[in-house]
C-alpha cells in the first residue's frame, strides 16, 4: 500500500534528530516535534531553524515520549544496540502501541532507504507522520549527516510514489 509521509518530527537533540530535521529542512518538508522547556540539547539552545515546540518539561525523556505519541511510527538509528534515549523510545513505542524499527548504522547501505520505505508501506497507514530518534551526535560525530543522507532519500523517494499514485 503506498504510504505518504507528512511531517518529520524529532526530540532536536544533536545526532540522528537533527538528521531528520536536517533533510527535512534541506527539501522544504514540514517538520517539527517537541523537545526539552528551554530548548535544551547537548550541545547548548536547539536552533531555531528547527521547527520545535517546547515541552513543559526538561527531561529529555518526556519529549521522546510525546514524540512517539504524536507519531504514528518511529525510526531509530543506532549503532550497535539502541541504549539510553534510544532504548526508552523503543519502549515508548511499544507502551503506546506505535510502530518502530531500528536501524542499525554498522550495516547502513544504500538500501536503507528503500528498506524503511517497504517498512512504512507495510503498516498500511495511508499517511504517516515519522519520528526520527537515535543515537546522539556527541558519540557519533557523523550519524547527523549520514541520517540526513538516508532521510533525504526516503523524503525523495516518498515524494516520487505520492506523485505516482494512480488518481
Amino acid at each position: 500500500m503506498p504510504v505518504e509521509i507528512t511531517k518529520i518530527v524529532s526530540g532536536g537533540q544533536t545526532g540522528a534528530d537533527r538528521g531528520g530535521l536536517d533533510a527535512a529542512i534541506e527539501l522544504d518538508f514540514p517538520h517539527g516535534g517537541w523537545c526539552p522547556k528551554g530548548r535544551y540539547a547537548e550541545d547548548g539552545k536547539i536552533p531555531d531553524k528547527y521547527n520545535q515546540d517546547e515541552l513543559y518539561s526538561k527531561f529529555y525523556a518526556h519529549r521522546t515520549e510525546q514524540n512517539v505519541i504524536d507519531s504514528d511510527a518511529t525510526v531509530i538509528f543506532t549503532y550497535g544496540q539502541p541504549q539510553g534515549g534510544s532504548l526508552r523510545t523503543a519502549q515508548f513505542a511499544n507502551t503506546h502501541s506505535k510502530p518502530y524499527i531500528w536501524i542499525d548504522m554498522r550495516q547502513s547501505n544504500d538500501n536503507s532507504a528503500e528498506n524503511l520505505i517497504l517498512w512504512l508501506e507495510q503498516l498500511r497507514i495511508s499517511q504517516i507522520v515519522l519520528n526520527v530518534a537515535g543515537s546522539r551526535g556527541s558519540s557519533y560525530p557523523d550519524l547527523q549527516q549520514r541520517v540526513c543522507a538516508i532521510m533525504v532519500n526516503v523524503i525523495n523517494k516518498n515524494r516520487e510514489q505520492s506523485t505516482s499514485k494512480p488518481k
